[in-house]
């Protein structure tokens, strides 16, 4: 859009009889304006403006010199802006709403706070004791660790009778070191205490050495940006199980072949080679919305405006952080509290099990509505997409999964990721990041080193979704210690290695799946992640799988057009590589195809794969020794199929698939609430349900379990779509996730 065009929308947004300057209150919300179509010539005729409607817009940045001395309000919401400090432009800006802005986090919220002296709504929160805690106390607590930096470090190395050269080399070292070192408040904040160390830095040595300030409003090159999280304790989660009496809500599945996308994001590249975090603890705090989501979901509501974060970290060896309850700032409303005591986990009771006619050898022992947005019980919106059971840290179970199994599992959706106990059903811990959607959880176990030089091994949970922000959360201590900027795009799924216990996948809509070593965390919680391959797809990669046999050099991933491999050695020169492999599938006519959508992807043992496609009730067997020759000339190779499982005739996507390898069982869900199980104990390389060849007729389930019947005020849940179903090493719990925000968990009888 031109500015001219612009300016002609301007015209017709008020009155003719209306002169520009006279106008107080201004709409040019859902227009398409981009940053250049904001002409200053055009708004320096609004003088006396004061309300200013830009939301649903393409900005990405404000002009410098828009000239409206007279805005108090400003509404940016669902744009694509990258930066606030042009906003200090608007110094009697008093209410500012910048919310579903995806490259927003919590540092711009301080920022703002800082700049605009008179604001005290931002996001619809009243956040004037916080914003004069930003200006006042932490300002003096970091002048004070700026200037006994400059007396401990560099105030001897400048000679009394300096040279201006002498005095530029001073200056640049003191400003680098100072960044890098004065370290104030939780790490959720240290983009923000970057910029403010720098400008208090700045001001310091204009005042002690006479040099110029540096006026540039040019913002700087944002580094690690996150939200904060807020963490409920056991007793917490645990504290309000009851009947839930609200009717369910309906909804509708994203159908589309070509597959959901974030639509605003505008980078299609990793953030960096690169990530280092200096965390400390600190008390929950809220974040800024984030974009449209990738897949079907409920749009996020307001949330609750950040709150001041403490101060200080641990340096006692075992005793990490705790304490992480889930504390909120006095400014609170009591509703608002009075919900953050009830934190949402309800308890299902079936009414009763099955229709009575399947063979069902699992017994129903919980069904739990604990991902709630804003606790709600009346959320039956939110989708749950994955789980994974914690490895058990005394048998070597997750270098040995057969040997022993932990009951306890983790589990993601909406804002939210839940440690479940399921034999009691109990919701042991609760990770909340506002306006996330998280869409995948992984464990590690990592050996970190305490500060008396001792060893122990723990367990680390990764989770990432629509943000493409990967957090790092240590669940014995209930402490996210920190994290790392993945992808400027949702993160679909995330897997670790099994050999290397700090590489971590990610696979994003971006179309790369990155490898991060993501380090060992001392007991200060300090770490280092870095990026260590980047791996190029034709489309969206959803499902990721390592190759048992050889996990260090190949990697398999269902993607929204075909199923790929990639060579992931590390001993190769190229960082970013294209695929090895396409495979080829059967069409509904019966021809090879490289183009359909993979949405379960699994290994049933060392070479049988089990995969989804696109083509209505089917699941693929084939084997991954006789497809893949690494040899072979091209990048298509025809999967050579030993057998086809029967399933749900929908079209429905992402609907995905796990295995038991120990107890050679497949899952699958369907649209109807059902879990498809199958038992295949003979399924080899030379495995055929026919004896010499393949069959063309498709392996009926061993069972199906059908979803029993639940109740909420009466009416029955309905519309059940199972998005994931997974058991644990030894078939002893088998959980479902549905589109209804309601866990289901069987115990195997």
């Amino acid at each position: 859009m031109s500015k001219i065009t612009t300016e002609l929308l301007l015209e017709r947004a008020v009155p003719r009889s209306t002169r520009l300057r006279k106008i107080e209150t201004l709409d040019l919300s859902k227009l398409q304006l981009k940053t250049g179509d904001l002409d200053p010539r055009l708004f320096s005729r609004l003088r006396h403006l004061q309300k200013l409607d830009l939301s649903d817009n393409l900005l990405d940045k404000f002009p410098s010199s828009l000239t409206l001395p007279d805005l108090r309000v400003l509404n940016c919401n669902n744009n694509k802006l990258e930066d606030v400090t042009a906003l200090k432009q608007f110094p009697l800006l008093e209410e500012l709403t910048y919310e579903n802005n995806v490259y927003l986090t919590l540092n711009d919220d301080y920022k703002v706070m800082f700049l605009l002296q008179n604001l005290r709504l931002l996001n619809g929160k009243d956040i004037t004791k916080l914003a004069s805690h930003v200006r006042s106390a932490n300002s003096r607590k970091l002048t004070s660790k700026v200037t006994a930096h400059w007396e401990k470090f560099f105030r001897d190395q400048l000679p009394e009778k300096h040279t201006a050269e002498q005095v530029k080399s001073i200056r640049k070292k003191f400003l680098e070191s100072v960044q890098t070192n004065v370290v104030c408040g939780p790490s959720s904040l240290s983009e923000f205490t970057r910029w403010r160390v720098k400008m208090i830095a700045e001001e310091f040595l204009a005042y002690s050495l006479g040099l110029e300030l540096n006026t540039d409003s040019e913002p700087e090159e944002k580094m690690d940006e996150s939200e904060a999280e807020s963490t409920e304790s056991p007793g917490e989660a645990a504290e309000d199980v009851s009947q839930v009496t609200v009717k369910p809500s309906k909804r509708k599945r994203n159908n589309s072949k070509s597959g959901p996308g974030n639509k605003r994001s505008k980078s299609q590249g990793s953030t960096g080679e690169e990530a280092v975090v200096n965390p400390t603890k600190s008390s929950p705090v809220q974040d800024d919305p984030a974009p449209d989501k990738p897949r079907t979901s409920n749009r996020p509501a307001k949330e609750a405006a950040p709150e001041q974060g403490a101060e200080g970290t641990q340096k006692n060896g075992e005793q990490f952080p705790k304490g992480q309850s889930n504390r909120r700032s006095s400014q609170l409303t009591a509703e608002q509290k009075s919900q953050e005591q009830d934190n949402g986990v309800v308890s299902l009771t079936p009414v009763k099990n099955s229709k009575g006619k399947e063979d069902v050898s699992a017994e129903p022992l919980h069904f739990l509505q604990c991902h709630s947005k804003g606790n709600s019980r009346e959320d039956f919106k939110t989708q749950l997409w994955s789980c994974v059971f914690e490895p058990l840290l005394d048998s070597g179970a997750r270098k040995d999964p057969v040997v022993s199994s932990s009951r306890t599992m983790a589990t993601c959706g909406g804002e939210s990721v839940c440690l479940i106990d399921c034999e009691t059903g109990t919701v042991l811990k609760k990770f909340k990041v506002a306006t996330e959607e998280f869409f995948s959880v992984a464990w590690t176990t990592l050996t970190m080193v305490t500060s008396d030089s001792r060893k122990k091994s723990h367990n680390i949970l990764a989770a990432a979704g629509r943000r493409g922000i990967v957090k790092l959360i240590h669940v014995a201590s209930d402490f996210c210690y920190g994290e790392i900027k993945a992808h400027k795009k949702p993160i679909a799924t995330v897997c670790f290695s099994p050999t290397q216990e700090t590489h971590l996948f990610t696979a994003s809509y971006d179309k790369r799946i990155a490898l991060w070593d993501i380090g060992i965390p001392d007991c200060d919680y300090n770490f280092k992640a870095s990026q260590l391959l980047v791996l190029e797809a034709l489309s969206t990669p959803l499902r990721l799988a390592l190759v048992p046999t050889c996990p260090d050099q190949y990697l398999l991933a269902g993607c929204e057009d075909g199923c790929c491999a990639w060579n992931i050695k590390l001993d190769k020169d190229k960082k970013s590589r294209p695929s090895e492999a396409l495979f080829q599938f059967p069409d509904e006519d019966g021809s090879l195809t490289t183009s359909h959508r993979v949405d379960g992807l699994a290994f049933l043992n060392d070479d049988v794969v089990v995969s989804k496609s696109s083509k209505p009730g089917c699941i693929y067997l084939w084997s991954w020794s006789r497809s893949f020759d690494p040899k072979a000339k091209g990048c298509q190779r025809a999967a050579v199929i030993l057998g086809e499982l029967e399933w749900s005739q929908t079209d429905l996507s992402y609907l995905t698939l796990s295995t038991c390898p120990a107890k050679d069982y497949v899952f699958c869900g369907d649209e109807k609430g059902s879990v498809w199980m199958y038992h295949l104990p003979n399924c080899t390389p030379a495995w055929s349900p026919a004896k010499g060849k393949r069959s063309d007729k498709r392996i009926p389930p061993t069972q199906i379990l059908k979803w029993p019947e639940l109740r909420a005020n009466g009416e029955e849940l309905s519309e059940i779509l199972i998005n994931n179903v997974v058991s644990d090493p030894t078939f002893t719990y088998l959980v479902a996730l549905t589109s209804v925000n309601i866990t289901a968990i069987w115990k195997k009888s």
